[in-house]
C-alpha cells in the first residue's frame, strides 16, 4: 500500500501506549486542543489502573493488525507510539493474524539495535496506509527548551563537562548504545547501555558508595539522542524519578539536548530539584567536531 497522505490535523489520534506518565500526558495536550485521541495501552507494559477512567483498547505486542484495523474505523491516520517498553524477544510477540503476514519484516528489524528495530517497525505502519509521528510534533510543548530549567547556572567546569558529555554520545551514537553518560572533570563514570538511564544513574551511586569515585559529590548527566535515530520514537526523556537518581548519585546536575528531549512531569521535576539542589539545563548538543 501507498502511504498516506498527509491527514487533516483534527482527525482522530491513535497512540500506541508504553508504561510511564508521559502517554497520558500527551494525550490529555493534544485532546486540550480538541483533537480526539484513540488509546491502545500495552499489556505488560502500561499499567491498567491508568486506563480504566478511559475509553481504550488493549492490546499486546505483535499485534498491529487489531490497531491498524480499529484505527481505520474511527478515522484515524495519523500513529504517535510512546511510553517506555522493555524490548522482547521475537519469539514472546503475541502476533495477530496481520502481523503473522509481515513477520519477515519485524524479524529483519529485530537483527539490530534499538534504532534499527524502532525503524523498521516504522516502516511496517507506514507502509499500511498511516502516518507515524513523534508524540513532539503532536504535542510540542513537552520539549526542554533551551536555558536553566531548575537550579543555577552551571560552573565553567560543569560547562566543559556538558560539552564533553555531548561529544561523546554524538562519537558513541553510530553504535547504538545509549542516550545518557556521566561525566566528571572530563571522565566517564558511566554510559547507558540496555538497562536504561536509572539503572546506570543506580549503578553511579553504588559505584560512589562503594568508593571507585573518588569524590563525594560532583558530576553530571548528559542525555541527547543518537545522531542517527528517528526522531519520531525513543526520544530522551526525563522526570523527576531522573533528578531522584542524579541526586542519589551525588550529581551535581542534569544537563539535555534542547528541543530534541522530552520532559515528564516538569512542575515535579523542577521540585525535585530544588530539593535535591541541583541544575536542569537544556543545551543545544551542537554539531560534531571534525
Amino acid at each position: 500500500m501507498k502511504p498516506a497522505e498527509a491527514p487533516r490535523g483534527d482527525a482522530p489520534l491513535a497512540m500506541i501506549c508504553g508504561g510511564g506518565s508521559l502517554p497520558l500526558a500527551v494525550a490529555d495536550l493534544v485532546e486540550a486542543r480538541g483533537r480526539r485521541v484513540l488509546l491502545f495501552p500495552l499489556r505488560g507494559a502500561a499499567h491498567a489502573g491508568d486506563y480504566a477512567a478511559r475509553p481504550h483498547h488493549w492490546v499486546h505486542l505483535g499485534q498491529f493488525g487489531t490497531v491498524a484495523r480499529v484505527a481505520r474505523e474511527n478515522g484515524c491516520r495519523d500513529i504517535v507510539c510512546l511510553g517506555s517498553v522493555i524490548r522482547p524477544s521475537l519469539w514472546r510477540l503475541r502476533p495477530d493474524l496481520f502481523t503473522l503476514k509481515v513477520i519477515g519484516q519485524v524479524a529483519k528489524a529485530f537483527h539490530g539495535g534499538d534504532d534499527h528495530l524502532l525503524s523498521g517497525i516504522g516502516r511496517v505502519i507506514e507502509n499500511h496506509g498511516f502516518r507515524l509521528l513523534g508524540a513532539h510534533e503532536v504535542a510540542p510543548e513537552i520539549l526542554v527548551p533551551d536555558g536553566i530549567i531548575a537550579g543555577v547556572q552551571p560552573s565553567a567546569r560543569t560547562h566543559d563537562d556538558i560539552v564533553f558529555g555531548f561529544d561523546f554520545l554524538r562519537a558513541a551514537g553510530p553504535f547504538d548504545i545509549g542516550q545518557a553518560v556521566v561525566v566528571a572533570d572530563k571522565h566517564v563514570l558511566a554510559v547507558e547501555a540496555a538497562e536504561g538511564t536509572d539503572a546506570m544513574l543506580a549503578r553511579v551511586a553504588e559505584l560512589r558508595a562503594g568508593g571507585r569515585i573518588r569524590t563525594a559529590r560532583g558530576g553530571v548527566m548528559v542525555k541527547a539522542p543518537k545522531p542517527t535515530q528517528d526522531r519520531r520514537f525513543d526520544l530522551p526523556t526525563i522526570g523527576p524519578q531522573t533528578v531522584e537518581g542524579a541526586a542519589r548519585a551525588g550529581l551535581t546536575g542534569i544537563a539535555v539536548a534542547s528541543g530534541e528531549t522530552i520532559v515528564a512531569k516538569p512542575e515535579a521535576l523542577i521540585a525535585a530539584a530544588d530539593r535535591a539542589n541541583i541544575f536542569v539545563v537544556g543545551m543545544p548538543a551542537g554539531p560534531a567536531k571534525c
